[in-house]
């Protein structure tokens, strides 16, 4: 490759031929534009060309030398990757040996004797210049380090290779190393590289038996358009293996997404199906290789749908809040004490959808924030209508998720729905999820720090869920656990599921916050977490979550409890 340094100094040629006086002849035509190196025959030729092989523009080469011939230091620079890349121009008396020498790599000829100036000086120039151009094109054309095309010439030779050949069935396939961030760095960038080059002569040996192109796209990820093969577990299992017999006992895992030919459909939009299969195995060591299937194109089309439907949604209010009653299980009966805000999306032409198909939906792509100002807002609202409507104030709980957390408008928003309803700090409390507790964890801790000196309670939702918060609970600012719904389901069945659950209500206890259970069914259920001092409960025993004309049959009921204890 050419160095910068090149641009400055005289171009570097190496003459080699054992006569000195063709060696002083080329030096008197060409000293004047070039710097010269000499070798007297092949043997020097070969040292000296790999002393100087950054440098080297040029090598004119004489064929009949003794040691080595000149044949021999085209053979054997030809499969030198150092040294393939340097131009030679051969120097014969021998017209039969033009044929040959240019048919072993050589770039161009010289006839001897060596008489005509102009001539030398014209072929030298263009054939480094020549040389030069296709040097340039190459470090774009090639990733230096697996040798794989880059980027942008993987996908337009893709697309030619597309529009020419449209009826040959050719797949996206891509791969990735799993946590390569973590294998640079606990064994250092040389060792990443090796990995990379490793999987780079791999697949490069791949397609040499296969009709095919591949890149190395990003720090770790390889793109492979290949004839369809009958199956890719094949490919993976190669790469896998060449990998771990060459780095012994070293843990890497790759991870492959493939997206199966379709007509019509154009190159870059395969690789983005089979990169969105190959990310959703992310963690994934047991099922290292997905195919985009028509599955996961339905719900890629309607993914895309939500999105773009998300704004009128909240414009023409299809989405709805329903509220789900949490019951204070430690007095008897059981009293509706608060409840849990959640979004639901009754859409015109889909009807019914799950939270589950968008919120998950709308935090990957940054738009959760959308969503849940409509809860705050809704869920601010319904408090002060329940509470002027029935002297009666219900506490309400509304999730904060983890792009809401780093706003830096989310407090003086928060407060403004509080003044604006004229509520009380309390009755409007802030879920925040384990799993957000351990990212950022201490810019976070901050936030719910001055949530707090300004009057919310916080709850940790779905507790128990991820256990890497254990460690930091001393120093979190919550009022509230909530145990996460998957150890109630089991309780009753699973003493492990029983010992986990009394273990989280005595560190609620030694932390004197409350604990809330999610998802209680049973009476059974009920029966262990009131003898275990939990506080308060909600699931289907009590009631599914409702909209509000239905909940306010619970707030009535209520009502009506209290005032038969006062007659």
């Amino acid at each position: 490759m050419i160095q910068p340094d090149q641009i400055q100094r005289p171009k570097l040629i190496l003459v080699v031929d054992d006569q000195e006086m063709n060696r002083d002849i080329l030096g008197v035509i060409l000293g004047d534009d070039y710097e010269l190196i000499y070798a007297e025959n092949g043997e020097e030729a070969l040292a000296q060309m790999r002393t100087h092989a950054e440098r080297l523009s040029l090598v004119l080469l004489d064929l009949v030398m003794p040691v080595m011939s000149g044949f021999e230091v085209m053979e054997a620079a030809r499969n030198d990757p150092q040294l393939r890349h340097i131009p030679v121009i051969v120097l014969t008396a021998e017209k039969s040996a033009e044929l040959e020498a240019l048919q072993m790599g050589a770039a161009d000829f010289i006839t001897k004797p060596l008489d005509v100036t102009e001539v030398v000086l014209a072929r030298v120039g263009r054939i480094i210049e020549l040389s030069e151009g296709r040097q340039l094109i190459s470090a774009a054309e090639y990733d230096r380090l697996t040798l794989l095309y880059t980027r942008s010439f993987f996908f337009e030779y893709a697309s030619r290779l597309f529009h020419f050949y449209p009826e040959t069935r050719r797949d996206a396939v891509v791969v990735n190393i799993e946590q390569f961030h973590s294998i640079n760095a606990l064994s250092g960038r040389e060792f990443g590289d090796k990995v990379l080059r490793l999987i780079g002569d791999e697949l490069r040996s791949f397609l040499s038996e296969t009709d095919g192109i591949a890149s190395r796209f990003e720090a770790d990820r390889f793109d492979v358009y290949c004839a369809q093969q009958p199956d890719y577990h094949v490919l993976l299992n190669r790469l896998q293996e060449s990998v771990n017999r060459l780095l012994p006992g070293v843990s890497i895992h790759l991870r492959m997404g493939v997206m199966p030919w379709r007509e019509g459909v154009e190159p870059v939009a395969l690789f983005d199906r089979a990169q969105a299969a190959c990310s959703m195995l992310r963690g994934d060591y047991q099922n290292p290789l997905m195919i985009y299937d028509e599955k996961m194109y339905e719900k890629e089309l309607l993914n895309q749908r939500l999105l773009n439907d998300l704004r009128p949604a909240v414009d023409e209010r299809q989405f709805r809040v329903f509220y789900q009653p949490k019951y204070d299980i430690r007095c008897d009966p059981p009293r509706l004490s608060s409840a849990e805000a959640l979004i639901r999306w009754n859409h015109p032409e889909l009807g019914m959808i799950s939270p589950g198909s968008f919120i998950p939906l709308f935090e990957g792509n940054g738009l959760i924030g959308v969503v849940d100002a409509f809860v705050w807002e809704e869920a601010a609202r319904q408090i002060a209508a329940w509470r002027d409507k029935y002297g009666f104030l219900l506490p309400v709980s509304v999730n904060l998720s983890r792009s809401d957390v780093f706003d830096p408008t989310l407090t003086d928003r928060l407060v403004k729905l509080i003044e604006t309803n004229g509520l009380d700090f309390k009755s409007f409390k802030l879920e925040v999820t384990e799993s957000a507790y351990t990212d950022n964890a201490r810019e976070l801790l901050e936030v719910i720090h001055n949530l707090r000196e300004r009057g919310f309670e916080i709850e940790m939702d779905d507790f128990g869920s991820g256990y890497s918060s254990l460690n930091m609970l001393s120093d979190m600012p919550i009022d509230v656990l909530k145990m996460d719904m998957k150890f109630i389901r089991n309780i009753e069945t699973s003493e492990t599921d029983r010992r986990l659950v009394s273990l989280i209500l005595d560190i609620a206890a030694y932390l004197d916050v409350s604990v809330v259970a999610e998802g209680v069914e049973t009476e059974g259920q009920l029966a262990f977490l009131r003898e275990g001092r939990c506080d308060l409960v909600q699931g289907y025993y009590f009631s599914r979550p409702l909209p509000p004309e239905e909940f306010e049959k619970l707030i009535e009921r209520e009502i009506a409890i209290e005032r038969s204890k006062t007659t």
